[in-house]
């Protein structure tokens, strides 16, 4: 049966990057914040996001995610209403992607708020990526092209570094990418053991 590996961090610790090194060791893996953005753009979806929290964040019908993200980010209830929205509805999209990997021994499952959200407990390993908080925060700011203080109000609203650690079998440091590839390198070889094992 394929093993779920989830893979996680803080905002801005540079997992796109991991999970697409993972990716090239031929591993499947699934990115649940880029398909959480596809799903929020379906009818049913926008129905529940417009029920909760207006049409005001809607322009021309089109969700406007910095609208969303500064209500979200300045009041933890309504972050999580939209969870409550949004990971059903991704669960359900990853049990269907699960099935078309059926053949391969194990695949990564990225998610930014995995302990957050409960996803952790599908997972049968845990990868944590770390990364110094100047680092991110930078990292964000040029990315998302947004504020200082609006980046540490997303890193405040996650769990802390030490938080994820304490549940995760692996820990990649990502101070430099070269380095974080050794890890990953590492990893997969206790994974093929592992494998080899059951």
């Amino acid at each position: 049966m394929t093993k779920i590996i989830g893979l996680t961090g803080g905002i801005g610790s540079g997992k796109s990057t991991i999970a697409n090194y993972f990716q090239s060791f031929g591993i499947p893996v699934y990115i649940a914040d880029n398909e959480a953005r596809k799903i929020m753009q379906s009818a049913a979806i926008i129905e529940a996001v417009k029920k909760v929290f207006g049409t005001s964040i809607f322009e021309n019908d089109a969700l406007n995610r910095e609208k969303l993200a500064e209500i979200v980010f300045n009041a933890p209830e309504k972050l999580k209403e939209l969870n409550k929205i949004v990971h059903p509805a991704v669960k359900r999209h990853f049990d269907q992607w699960i099935l078309q990997h059926a053949a391969a021994p194990y695949v990564i499952y990225e998610a930014a708020i995995l302990f957050e959200s409960g996803g952790y407990k599908n997972c049968d390993l845990i990868i944590s990526i770390t990364a110094p908080v100047e680092s991110r925060i930078q990292r964000v700011m040029e990315r998302d092209k947004t504020t200082r203080k609006l980046v540490l109000k997303r890193i405040n609203s996650q769990w802390t570094d030490e938080q994820r650690i304490s549940k995760s079998d692996f820990v990649i440091e990502n101070i430099s990418i070269e380095a974080a590839k050794l890890e990953i390198v590492k990893i997969l070889k206790i994974l093929k053991i592992k494998q080899n094992e059951s």
